[in-house]
Parts: structure tokens; sequence; C-alpha cells
């Protein structure tokens, strides 16, 4: 089944899918309008109560912003669409805009997040800081320094990587800096808990396998969720507020479940996506 996932025939999905409409197979999660279909959870604040307006779609993006905090007093919030998924692509286009508001931490400044195999907003404890889940962190440049995005980060989770357990809390990518307040593309495919590659444009920058649950990095959460070595499948996915204002123009996922049983059909439906890119 590996053979069937080379870099180059994703990069090429990717790359050449971005754009497509529903009808071809793209979901569009955001729908460029309003929150529909999305639940909010921020720390310390009940479900579904969007202190501050800090999630708000303005001008067609889905915008993540501090005008109404006074401090950020480690509210980190996620935004988590309705549905779970097992084997599928996620493409989002992001961008940090402005400054960090007061009381932000320093590694949180330009950063965010696509959590991914997460936990139900409905399961986080009301003072839970991050879902149990995986962390495609997206960074931005400080304008000087390499600072690469797509990292992976473990809340609450383990993973495997070229055949060792990777306790780490996170792992930089392989990819370049993003400076400034440019657009940037990123995502991942997800294979249930074979196999999980993030990629920036067309460029893959981290690959690991058997997402589990386990680890620490999380916050007053259900204990039953953080059983060591429990293998991740499926599940949510969110997008974060660590106190840097963020836009995202589109958040889009591809559906690969019904093919992923089915070698002949999942090699199909990807070389199907990389003639329509041509």
């Amino acid at each position: 089944m590996k053979k069937l996932f080379t870099c180059g025939l994703l990069m090429l999905t990717l790359t050449g899918m971005a754009q497509k409409k529903k009808a071809d197979g793209w979901l569009q999660l955001f729908n460029g309008k309003d929150l529909k279909g999305w639940d909010i959870k921020i720390k310390g604040h009940d479900l579904n109560e969007n202190y501050g307006n800090t999630f708000r779609v303005e001008d067609g993006l889905l915008k993540v912003r501090y005008d109404q905090y006074t401090n950020f007093n480690e509210q980190y919030g996620h935004i988590f669409y309705k549905k779970n998924f097992s084997a599928y692509i996620i493409m989002v286009e992001y961008r940090f805009v402005g400054e960090q508001v007061a009381g932000g931490p320093g590694w949180a400044t330009r950063n965010s997040g696509i959590m991914l195999h997460g936990q139900s907003a409905a399961s986080m404890g009301k003072d839970q800081d991050f879902p149990i889940s995986l962390e495609e962190q997206l960074l931005g440049g400080n304008g000087k320094d390499p600072r690469s995005t797509a990292n992976l980060c473990t809340p609450g989770t383990n993973v495997v990587m070229n055949g060792k357990l990777i306790t780490d809390h996170c792992i930089s990518s392989t990819s370049k800096t993003y400076h400034g307040e440019q657009w940037v593309r990123a995502g991942a495919l997800v294979l249930r808990d074979s196999v999980i590659k993030h990629f920036v444009f067309s460029d893959t920058v981290i690959v690991y396998n058997k997402p589990q649950s386990g680890g620490g990095n999380v916050m007053n959460a259900d204990s039953t969720l953080t059983q060591a070595g429990r293998l991740l499948t499926e599940g949510s996915i969110s997008l974060q507020s660590e106190s840097h204002p963020v836009d995202f123009r589109k958040v889009e996922l591809f559906d690969l479940e019904p093919y992923v049983n089915d070698p002949v059909k999942l090699e199909a439906i990807l070389r199907k996506l990389q003639k329509r890119k041509k």
C-alpha cells in the first residue's frame, strides 16, 4: 500500500486540486460566509461560547482576533469542524497578520495549527487548554530567523518515526520559512493510523506513523482519553487561536475513506487527481 503514496504523486495531487469545487470531490469545510458546521471551545469558557468574538468571518475570511481581549491569559481556543474524519487530505491557506495580543507567550508569536485526529469539542474539559490531537503547527517567520512551518506537535499523543516511538512534544519539519503576511498553503495526508504526511505547497516536510494517545502537554483533560498506546484511527479537525491574529481563506478536505480499504481504487483516485492537475 505504501508504494501508492509517492511524494511526487501526492505533490501533484495537492497542488493541482487545491482550487477545485466540491463537485470534484473537495469538501469546503469553511464556506466563506459563516461558521455553520463548526464548534468553538476556548479554555475557561463553555462549549460554543465565542469569548471576545475570537473566531469570526469577515471579508470572506475565517479570522482569529483578540481586539476584545485585555490580556490573553492562556485562553487557548480551537474551532472544530463538527464531523470526524479518518482518511483524507486536508488543506488550508493561512496568513499571520498584525501583532500578538498582550499576555501571549513568546513561543506563540505567529503560531497557529491544524489539529488532526483530535477529540471532540464536547469532550474537552472547561479548563482544558488543547485537544488531545496531532497538531500540524503553522508558524510564520519573524523577518530574520529560520522558522519552519507544518511542524508536528503532540498534545496528549505520540507517534512513530522511522520505526521508533517519538515522545518529544514538537518535531521540526523541513519546510522553508515564510515571513511577513504572505498566504501559505499547508495540509496533510491522513490515512487512519498508518501514515500521516504534512505538506507545504508542493513539498512533503514531515512523515510519521502509528499516531497514538499518550504523552503530556495537555492540562485538565479526561484521563480516560490519554491512555498510552491507543492507536488513533479517526478524530476531529480543528484550527487554533494561540494569541496571534491569523486568517484562513480556505479550509478544504478530500475524503479518502471510500477508497482506503481498496488499494486499486485508492491508486485510481490519486491518479485521477493527478491527471486533473494537467
